[in-house]
């Protein structure tokens, strides 16, 4: 009974080892985008309002990665559609902190 039961909970193990590789990186970079938001808001390269659109954004991408890890598995379509959307959160990161609006 005990073998039994040591064998079933490797195995559950064993298939969720892969979701969390595969989100992994994406989270990761998440993470950086929500310093590099902070710091510039920080800093004052970047206003109140423009801090607050780009944290929803980075919600947005939190919905996404939760909605594509639901199934307990990140195909490949999802994995790019995060990637885009991160990419396209770091644009606005970058353009938003070096548009000259700051808050002093």
């Amino acid at each position: 009974m005990k073998k039994i039961i040591i064998s079933a909970l490797a195995l559950v193990m064993a298939s969720s080892v892969p979701v969390f590789a595969q989100t992994y990186r994406s989270e990761a970079r998440e993470y950086r985008q929500e310093q590099r938001i902070h710091r510039a808001l920080r800093q004052g390269e970047l206003t109140p309002r423009e801090a607050q659109r780009l944290i929803q954004q980075q919600r947005r991408i939190d919905r996404a990665q939760a909605r594509a890890g639901r199934d307990g598995y990140v195909t490949r379509q999802e994995r790019r559609k995060i990637e885009r959307m991160q990419d396209r959160a770091s644009r606005n990161i970058y353009q938003k902190s070096n548009n000259g609006r700051g808050y002093y």
